[in-house]
């Protein structure tokens, strides 16, 4: 063979290397719907804004959806399959059951998208929107949503409850949770800062307020007025992540830890002597770097594993396969 042909084959095999090294990394992109769904965007956040309108708390709820789907073998929309006779799905795993929320929220939003384009965004690439929306309705920052996600098939409660972090987890628990996910220690600092919404069920940080004794004394009491001490009794009784502004997204999330006041053993584990103290610090006297900081991390958790191209399917209901 000549050198020629040689030559051509090894650009023909480079050009082709690179086509499939670009296919596997390039799928997702702010302008994947621009022309086929070009109303997306406003469809999503007339209804997120419907739902949190109606209830401030639905924000957290769908933020926290986002994150549990993307935990759980990649930002897919797993986590919105209802079972079925071919797998047991991640509604009830320990992670979410009785407490993850907002599943008729996205239901809506779905709906509303079907209207305007029939067929064509996933369920997943919703989520990452909606949860978009979520943050920046209640106050926080902004950011440009990696689309083109695809729709997984099927849902793993057994995975929902190995790789989703515990409210009991210690730090080098949640550095090597969120590691394996590619995702750093100060990611987890960043993202876990998404506790300045929201509410959490007593069951969640009965042991902390009172086993624990890194916790300010009158922020324990205060959570105990509400919290029994008897497992079983007031399970479900809920507490602000952030005492302070649990409807409002900011920094304080980070000055209650510096106070010892972290509703969560996992939240205080943040700020606990250990090697993201001074990320924690930073936060907590810096809001603008906290807020860019938190948008960055969340473009990089939507980018976990995302099923592209011909994998996985756009449903016509989030709840169950087509």
């Amino acid at each position: 063979m000549s050198s020629l042909n040689c030559s051509r084959l090894t650009m023909i095999s480079l050009v082709l290397f690179v086509l499939i090294i670009g296919s596997a990394n390039a799928q997702l992109s702010t302008s994947f719907y621009s022309s086929s769904c070009p109303k997306l965007s406003s469809t999503v956040q007339s209804t997120v804004q419907s739902a949190i309108s109606n209830e401030a708390r639905m924000g957290a709820s769908i933020l926290r959806l986002f994150f549990h789907d993307c935990f759980v073998n990649g930002c897919d929309g797993s986590i919105l399959l209802d079972d079925t006779s071919n797998f047991t799905g991640e509604k009830n795993a320990n992670p979410n059951r009785n407490s993850a929320r907002g599943f008729d929220v996205i239901d809506n939003i779905k709906t509303a998208v079907e209207n305007v384009c029939p067929g064509v965004v996933s369920c997943a690439d919703i989520l990452a929107i909606a949860a978009a929306d979520s943050v920046a309705i209640l106050g926080g920052p902004t950011w440009n949503v990696k689309l083109g996600r695809r729709d997984a098939k099927t849902a793993s409660q057994s995975a929902a409850n190995t790789a989703i972090p515990a409210p009991t987890s210690n730090l080098n628990t949640l550095t090597s949770m969120f590691s394996a996910v590619g995702l750093s220690s100060k990611d987890l600092v960043t993202l876990s800062g998404a506790h300045t919404i929201g509410q959490a069920r007593c069951t969640t940080f009965r042991a902390r307020i009172y086993n624990e004794t890194n916790i300010d004394t009158s922020f324990a009491s205060t959570r105990q007025s509400n919290c029994p001490n008897t497992s079983g009794s007031g399970d479900n009784n809920l507490a602000p992540l952030d005492l302070q502004t649990p409807t409002s997204f900011d920094n304080n999330y980070f000055k209650n830890l510096v106070q010892n006041k972290g509703l969560l053993h996992s939240d205080q584990q943040l700020f606990n002597g250990g090697s993201t103290n001074s990320i924690v610090s930073g936060y907590s006297t810096n809001p603008s770097s906290f807020s860019s900081d938190f948008a960055t991390a969340m473009i990089k958790m939507g980018d976990i594993s995302p099923l592209t191209g011909s994998n996985g399917e756009i449903r016509k209901n989030c709840r169950k396969p087509n």
